[in-house]
């Protein structure tokens, strides 16, 4: 579940830098504008993902060896 929040929220951020650095919402132009049902529900996962990513810094578990 961690993996899965932390690519939803590099999504997130990558589609962050992309509107400020272009003034290009990716995953509205990707996914048929910012008000499209897909866009929405990706909007709405990243989101969830950036909450759950916050329970991570809380986190006690050690850090997976790499």
């Amino acid at each position: 579940m961690n993996k899965l929040a932390l690519v939803l929220v590099i999504i997130g951020a990558l589609n962050w830098g992309s509107i400020g650095v272009f003034g290009v919402d990716l995953v509205g132009v990707l996914c048929g504008g910012q008000a499209s049902i897909i866009s929405r529900i990706i909007f709405t996962l990243v989101g969830l993902a950036g909450l759950w990513a916050i329970t991570m810094l809380f986190s006690h578990e050690p850090r997976e060896a790499h």
